[in-house]
């Protein structure tokens, strides 16, 4: 069942298309890309090196369970990102900067931007999610979470398997 939270974000699920072929793919570790928040962590006191966990994105061949999804969300500018975060990753609270999207795609306005986080595995123990300061425990492989451009945002793994999840971003004219 869909929530809708004042038109910014919203929680819905979609039945499980992939299967675990997921955990098998060629992932790689990026620097996150926004310099203001990195600094801001470290002034609160966040001290690891890497706060991001590891892609395999669009740059590489497309999974078949991945296209799906185009009819799930439906957005113009359709990209995608299977993301694995392992234990002792932390993603303080952030806003994304859509940057690299808004570049190869040419989007001018940021208000157009919507973000989906789907849950490829049920929830476990140390895995976290939390939007516009609200957690998402308990989620179920299929969970998904919609928001539009910079809602804010974290997630953390303090368990002891990788967490894995499907990042679609998109727009909305």
């Amino acid at each position: 069942m869909e929530t809708l939270v004042e038109n910014k974000w919203y929680t819905n699920h979609v039945d499980t298309i992939w299967w675990n072929n997921y955990q098998e793919l060629e992932y790689k570790n990026e620097q996150f890309n926004d310099a203001d928040a990195l600094a801001n962590w470290q002034d609160l006191g966040f001290s690891q090196q890497k706060f991001t966990g590891d892609l395999y994105d669009m740059r590489n061949s497309e999974p078949d369970w991945i296209d799906p999804f185009r009819k799930v969300f439906p957005w113009n500018n359709f990209s995608w990102s299977v993301y694995r975060m392992g234990p002792g990753t932390v993603l303080p609270s952030h806003s994304d900067t859509y940057a690299k999207f808004r570049e190869i795609n040419s989007v001018d306005d940021p208000n157009t931007i919507w973000r989906a986080v789907v849950f490829l595995e049920d929830w476990q123990s140390g895995h976290y999610f939390e939007i516009d300061n609200r957690p998402m425990p308990y989620w179920r492989a299929g969970n998904y979470v919609v928001w539009q451009n910079a809602v804010k945002h974290l997630a953390a793994n303090i368990g002891e398997t990788d967490r894995y999840t499907l990042q679609i971003t998109g727009t909305i004219d």
